[in-house]
């Protein structure tokens, strides 16, 4: 059985590998992404640092768009705007071991939206 995986150890193998190549620097902070069954949270970090520059959740939107993959684009534009009050304007992408795609890719989309670059 040391070959199996439940998906939860799958994911974190997989954020692991993606966390090889990504670091955050003050000049270009990692916008790291969690998801849960309901919401979803993301974070500008500065690894040097080790310091969350900015953050947004989607605990605080209140339902504020109908549907969970809408609420994530404005989770997005939010931590994009709180990240541009800080002069953050250049990210590394982290989808933390989710695959781009639904929840995910829609945060990224609003990030973008929003005026952050990667």
């Amino acid at each position: 059985m040391s070959g199996q995986h439940n998906k939860y150890e799958r994911r974190r193998i997989r954020r692991y590998r993606i966390r090889k190549h990504l670091v955050g620097t003050p000049e270009r902070p990692r916008l790291s992404v969690y998801r849960s069954s309901g919401h979803i949270y993301a974070q500008v970090i500065d690894d040097v640092r080790g310091e969350t520059l900015a953050a947004a959740s989607s605990r605080e939107l209140k339902k504020s768009a109908p549907g969970r993959i809408s609420l994530s684009a404005e989770v997005g534009k939010k931590v994009a705007e709180r990240a541009k009050e800080k002069g953050i304007t250049k990210v590394a992408f982290d989808r933390g071991g989710y695959l781009y795609h639904g929840r995910v890719k829609a945060l990224a989309d609003g990030a973008r939206a929003g005026g952050l670059e990667f």
